[in-house]
């Protein structure tokens, strides 16, 4: 089979020869651009400056042979860059003050301080010299009991979207880039385009949205009414011509877990999350039957799963089976033939950084021997991979994937 027809067998739930594996098919399944050469070298391949294309979490995007060398069976597609074919002409060089020679965007988008600190004044971001992200006070979320819960400015969003719909001529340029895209690999297509724009932790933050909720829900189903009609506009535009070229849609990336339980009340996902993502959901698939829907939800969310079911999508991913003291065998317990799990294959904060290339192993065999039993499973790390794991242990991981039969 090829590898499209892998994941796509899988997302069906039915049995595939392996689990099907992804790296970097959307923003929180990727690899550092820190941890990215070491790979590289890893698995033989000649080095190369790694191509930063997020640069707040500092994430490279994989060159075509590395995913090949890994048998990976995912390509991302964005608006307009992907991991497919070669862009050559988006990258330049930039070196991170010496730190790590790269490929951006946008190289002016940086400025050094005296300190070797890395600034991106249009974002208020910096990264210091000992770190591998940048970061903002906060996390760019001031919080303060002091005062009243600030509240998005709804009147001049539903402005924004009157005044800015999502045109036909945008629609025709992504659909030109998929095409390319589906035409480049057999790999599974993973989009990564506009998405519902709603979140608990959107808008005001993940401290102050979540109150918000609580104390004034007229008002947030109106905000998530606006970004719901726009959203459901926008697919009206685009999946007409991109639809025959993806497989996969990355609806909504929405952190609803902490490391132990839910960040709100379910209540609170039913009553102002569920409607809406179901009728974006419902929009796609109306659109593009052959399409998944895909939901990133990190932390302790076990205890959403059939909600997320109800709202219509597809895939779950990380699957962060380490948090809320569930296991990965409950985890594909509750979702089994109901929802595809997309993650979950190595817990990225013990066992990959701080275990050996056997213990890596050994996890990954005992997760994808259990989550890929009657499909409905794609591998990858839960979440991405960080600036300080070397290369040999990533490899190991997906060989061990992919080697895993049971």
């Amino acid at each position: 089979m090829t590898r499209r027809e892998r994941v796509l067998r899988a997302l069906a739930f039915e049995e595939t020869d392996r689990a099907p594996m992804d790296l970097a098919g959307m923003a929180s399944t990727g690899i550092s651009c820190f941890a990215y050469p070491g790979l590289v070298a890893a698995l033989g391949l000649p080095p190369r400056r790694p191509r930063v294309y997020d640069t707040g979490q500092m994430l490279a995007l994989p060159d075509t042979d590395v995913l090949d060398e890994l048998d990976i069976d995912v390509a991302t597609v964005m608006p307009d860059a992907t991991n497919a074919f070669e862009q050559p002409e988006l990258w330049r060089p930039y070196d991170f003050n010496g730190r790590l020679p790269a490929l951006v965007r946008d190289p002016d988008m940086f400025e050094t301080l005296e300190d070797g600190t890395i600034i991106q004044p249009r974002h208020g971001n910096r990264m210091p010299p000992s770190s591998h992200v940048f970061e903002s006070d906060h996390g760019g979320q001031p919080f303060d009991l002091a005062g009243e819960i600030p509240r998005p400015d709804l009147e001049r969003i539903r402005e924004h979207f009157a005044e800015n719909p999502f045109r036909e001529e945008e629609a025709m340029r992504i659909a030109a880039h998929c095409r390319r895209a589906r035409e480049a690999t057999d790999r599974a297509i993973l989009f990564c385009g506009p998405g519902a724009g709603i979140g608990i932790g959107g808008f005001t933050g993940i401290a102050q949205f979540p109150l918000l909720c609580m104390t004034a829900p007229q008002f947030v189903a109106a905000l998530h009414e606006a970004y719901t009609q726009y959203a459901v506009a926008t697919l009206e535009t685009l999946l007409p011509h991109i639809h025959s070229y993806i497989d996969v849609y990355l609806v909504s990336a929405d952190d609803w877990g902490t490391q132990a339980q839910l960040v709100a009340a379910p209540s609170v996902y039913e009553e102002l999350f569920l409607p809406y993502y179901r009728r974006i959901n419902d929009a796609i698939h109306r659109l593009a039957p052959g399409v998944k829907t895909f939901l990133h939800s990190c932390g302790a969310v076990y205890d959403l799963i059939d909600l997320v079911i109800a709202s219509g999508f597809d895939v779950l991913n990380p699957v962060q089976w380490t948090a809320g003291g569930r296991g990965c065998r409950e985890w594909k317990e509750k979702a089994c033939g109901r929802l595809a799990l997309w993650g979950g294959g190595v817990n990225t904060q013990s066992t990959l950084p701080l275990g050996t290339v056997a213990d890596i192993e050994r996890e990954v065999r005992e997760v994808v021997s259990c989550m890929k039993v009657g499909g409905g499973y794609v591998f990858c790390a839960i979440h991405n991979i960080l600036a300080e794991i070397p290369g040999e242990k990533v490899a190991a991981m997906y060989r061990a994937a992919a080697t895993c039969h049971a």
